[in-house]
């Protein structure tokens, strides 16, 4: 008896080991929709791009992101330009890897130029898992991006299956971010700070749903090599708590939570963002380490490091 008692105890030592050695590291594929000579819905408007180039654009800046702010978590894309990826084979390169999630991109489109909204997609209802995502997702997209949220759909709703739902074996959904049909929404989809936006949305659904998932790993990524390789001694750094397109109002009540003064500067460039809003004036990172954990967790879970 105490032998048998020995080699189960052995066993689940193994399996607790694996389990472990598994959770070292999540993976996620994003999936660009359509591609090559698969355009998806195409558009109607003058200079506007096709499904398929919005589709690429937009999990490019989701993964970039991800990579960005996040740590152990490995990221896959089904393509990385304009190329085609069957069906058959999106569903291949996730079950190979043996991903944890799948998020789909794409675009909608109908024949009524009116309707407009985002839609993420499950397989089914029942699947908690993939919901749970789901919900993120939209809640975000109203509540970060401002769009309408047309709520989660699965089979049911369109009354047929989405392959890439139905064959891949983990968490996973289908993300419809806006109609290309819709002028108004067309124009959002097509401009850098939209994408920008919507992926922004995707990234933050998705930080918030694996970190209640794997609640013993941790995702937040290190101060990065670059900001490690300032003069680490002496100088003269602030926490970057976040950027806008437009400028916001330092005494704005989104910043009340802080209990700090926010400074604003706006940057000569080309990107969408012209404003970074800072605070703190450190003579040191080590000192400023200790103040961004503090700050991150009073909501600005993105803030870093910069030198003034």
């Amino acid at each position: 008896m105490k032998k048998v008692f020995f080699f189960l105890s052995i066993v689940l030592t193994c399996s607790t080991s694996f389990i472990y050695a598994q959770q070292s590291e999540i993976v996620l594929v994003i999936d660009a929709g359509h591609g090559g000579n698969d355009p998806g819905h195409e558009t109607l408007i003058n200079g506007h791009s096709d499904e398929k180039t919005l589709n690429l654009k937009i999990a490019n800046y989701f993964g970039s992101y991800v990579s960005k702010y996040l740590t152990n978590v490995r990221v896959i894309y089904t393509r990385t330009s304009d190329k085609t990826v069957s069906l058959d084979d999106r569903v291949e390169i996730a079950n190979t890897a043996n991903a944890n999630y799948f998020i789909s991109i794409h675009c909608n489109g109908n024949s009524r130029r009116s309707v407009r909204g985002t839609e993420t997609h499950v397989h089914s209802l029942s699947i908690k898992k993939s919901v749970s995502l789901a919900n993120k997702i939209e809640k975000q997209f109203s509540q970060r991006a401002n769009r309408h949220s047309r709520g989660v759909k699965d089979k049911e709703d369109l009354t047929h299956s989405l392959q890439v739902l139905k064959y891949t074996q983990m968490t996973g959904v289908l993300v419809e971010c806006g109609f290309i049909t819709n002028t108004k929404e067309a124009k959002y989809l097509n401009s850098t700070y939209g994408q920008e936006i919507i992926a922004s949305a995707i990234f933050r659904a998705f930080r918030g749903f694996i970190q209640e998932q794997h609640p013993t790993m941790n995702f937040v990524k290190p101060i990065s090599e670059t900001t490690a390789s300032m003069d680490s001694s002496r100088g003269s750094f602030a926490i970057q708590i976040m950027s806008s397109k437009t400028a916001v109002d330092v005494k704005s009540s989104s910043f009340k939570r802080l209990k700090m003064d926010v400074t604003r500067k706006k940057l000569n460039t080309t990107s969408t963002y012209k404003y970074i809003y800072t605070v703190g004036n450190y003579s040191s990172i080590s000192a400023a380490k200790l103040e961004l954990s503090k700050i991150q967790k009073r909501g600005f879970r993105d803030a870093i490091i910069v030198r003034q």
